[in-house]
C-alpha cells in the first residue's frame, strides 16, 4: 500500500516520446495519470515539438502535467516507472531515444537528493521542453528570465 502524504500538494510531471507514434503515447500516458489513486489531474499543457536536448533520435512530443496528488515523491515515481514501463520503456544508455519518459519535476516543495530521486528536478529549469509547457500551465513556477535562458531551444506547440 502507497504511504500517503499529510494533505494533497501539487506535482509536476514532464512527458515525452520519441520514438514510435509519440503522440499518441504521450496522449495515452497523460490519461495514465487522470487514473492514479489518491492523484488527480489539474491541468495538461499542450503538446509541443522538440529537438532531442541532450539525445538522440527523432524530434521529441512532450507536455506538463499538474497533479494534486496524496502519493509520497517517492511513491508517485514508482507509478510513472510503472507507466513508462507498460509503453514499452527501456533503458540501453543514457539520454536514449524513448517510447516514454516520465520525470517528477516537483512535488510540492520536497526537496530531495537521493540516488533514486532528486527534486526538484536538477536540470528543469535548463530544458524548454519543460519551461514552455509548464509556463503554460502553472506560469508562477516559470520566470521570463528563465523563458529566456532557453529561448535557443527548439520548441514548437502542435495545433
Amino acid at each position: 500500500m502507497a504511504a500517503l502524504s499529510v494533505s494533497p500538494v501539487l506535482a509536476c510531471v514532464a512527458l515525452g516520446a520519441n520514438l514510435g507514434d509519440a503522440r499518441a503515447v504521450v496522449q495515452q500516458a497523460l490519461g495514465d495519470l487522470t487514473q492514479l489513486d489518491d492523484t488527480r489531474v489539474v491541468r495538461a499543457s499542450s503538446l509541443y515539438r522538440t529537438a532531442p536536448h541532450e539525445a538522440s533520435g527523432p524530434d521529441f512530443i512532450n507536455a506538463v502535467a499538474l497533479l494534486e496528488t496524496q502519493l509520497s515523491p517517492l511513491d508517485l515515481l514508482h507509478v510513472l516507472q510503472q507507466i513508462e514501463q507498460a509503453h514499452g520503456r527501456q533503458r540501453p544508455y543514457k539520454n536514449a531515444p524513448r517510447t516514454l519518459d516520465l520525470d517528477l519535476i516537483f512535488h510540492g516543495d520536497a526537496q530531495l537528493a537521493t540516488t533514486e530521486l532528486t527534486l526538484p528536478h536538477p536540470r528543469w529549469t535548463e530544458r524548454a521542453f519543460v519551461l514552455v509547457p509548464l509556463a503554460q500551465v502553472c506560469p508562477e513556477r516559470v520566470t521570463a528570465d528563465l523563458l529566456a535562458a532557453v529561448s535557443h531551444q527548439t520548441i514548437e506547440k502542435i495545433r
